[in-house]
């Protein structure tokens, strides 16, 4: 079952996937940043630090099952995102930064680009349609992880 520490994870899963996500910017409250993790082991491992109003980081992790990771990797391929180049993509800035690090076997990608407020922002971007499944693809990605932590340990993420 999901999110239980002795989750059966078949051997297969144990070189196919690691993903790592980044997002954050530092401002007046300091370096504000929302971080996920998952290892080849179905480990999962979530960091939200936010000092508005004085308020704490936030660390969980837990065990996910062999489905997670399925789904995991089904959505990496769905995305296309091994075939995703960042050149073109608008660099990091003021605003903040987003990094995706994934493996995938034997394939490996690093992108690095600003963070993203809306749709309508990746529009006038050089590369619309890559930066865009980008973007769908973490969006998915975040819903999924926030979804995992705050069933397993009954909190709210911000």
């Amino acid at each position: 079952p999901l999110g239980c520490p002795g989750s059966y994870i078949p051997a297969s899963f144990m070189e196919q996937v690691y993903l790592r996500y980044h997002v954050g910017h530092k401002g007046r409250f300091g370096h504000e940043f929302l971080e996920f993790e998952l290892s080849p082991d179905g480990l999962l491992r979530y960091t939200n630090n936010s000092n508005y109003k004085r308020d704490t980081m936030i660390r969980k992790e837990c065990r996910v099952s062999s489905i997670v990771m399925d789904q995991v990797v089904a959505m990496l391929r769905e995305a296309g995102l091994m075939q995703l180049d960042d050149r073109e993509w608008p660099v990091p800035d003021k605003s903040g930064r987003q990094e995706l690090e994934v493996v995938l076997g034997r394939e490996h990608v690093l992108f690095c680009t600003s963070k993203i407020g809306s749709v309508t922002e990746i529009q006038g971007t050089a590369d619309p349609e890559g930066l865009r499944a980008f973007h769908y693809l973490v969006q998915d990605l975040k819903s999924l992880v926030l979804a995992l932590i705050s069933s397993h340990f009954k909190i709210k993420p911000i």
